[in-house]
């Protein structure tokens, strides 16, 4: 007879999320994951993907995206070299630390970008140097097309694996907190899970609203 004070065992969703610093969208994705963590049974791993490498081919971007594009691969590069010489455990420490002077304060030197948030964690300066070396390209595009190969080639970061089910996004903003976080948590969850669908999209009217 089972005892009925006996607490049935909950099962600890495994939730990875792949991220480039620089991207506002992923950024607020991520700041919705965090919330989820703290109202479901969710583990999340942070791994690395490349606006940079995503539009390395393409011939469509305009003269200041392509710029861009071209000063990108630094935060990444160094969030690769970091993890590869320090553990895969500087990888959330790193970004939070690159995504708060990217998105909140506005900081465009992603070189200064990249030297304080280094100190803010702890990790050698030296790493810094990383940005402008192709050293990690390697790993860091073996990075890149895992999460890649999950979703297909017409989507961006964010992207999200739910127990090897693989979605891009949620696109959302403000991130949602609390039970709002939860709901739209098991929302995603169930349509990524429904077999035969592919996309739910409208367009959208509001930059990221970073709160």
């Amino acid at each position: 007879m089972t005892d009925v004070n006996e607490s049935t065992p909950t099962t600890t969703n495994q939730v990875e999320m792949w991220f480039d610093p620089i991207c506002p969208w992923a950024w607020m994705t991520s700041r919705w994951l965090m919330e989820v963590e703290k109202v479901r049974d969710i583990e999340v791993t942070w791994s690395v993907m490349s606006l940079a490498v995503l539009n390395a081919d393409r011939d469509d971007l305009d003269d200041s995206y392509r710029e861009m594009m071209k000063t990108a691969w630094g935060p990444v590069r160094v969030v690769i070299a970091a993890a590869q010489a320090h553990g895969d455990q500087v990888v959330k420490p790193l970004y939070d630390a690159m995504g708060t002077r990217i998105h909140l304060g506005q900081v465009k030197d992603y070189d200064v970008v990249v030297r304080e948030a280094l100190e803010e964690v702890g990790l050698p300066a030296e790493l810094a140097e990383e940005a402008h070396r192709e050293t990690h390209d390697d790993a860091l595009r073996h990075s890149h097309e895992r999460g890649i190969s999950l979703v297909g080639t017409e989507v961006g970061t964010p992207i999200i694996s739910v127990e090897g089910v693989a979605f891009f996004g949620p696109v959302v903003t403000p991130a949602p907190k609390g039970e709002a976080a939860a709901r739209l948590w098991d929302g995603c969850v169930l349509v990524a899970g429904t077999p035969g669908f592919y996309e739910l999209k409208r367009t959208r009217t509001q930059g990221p609203v970073f709160d």
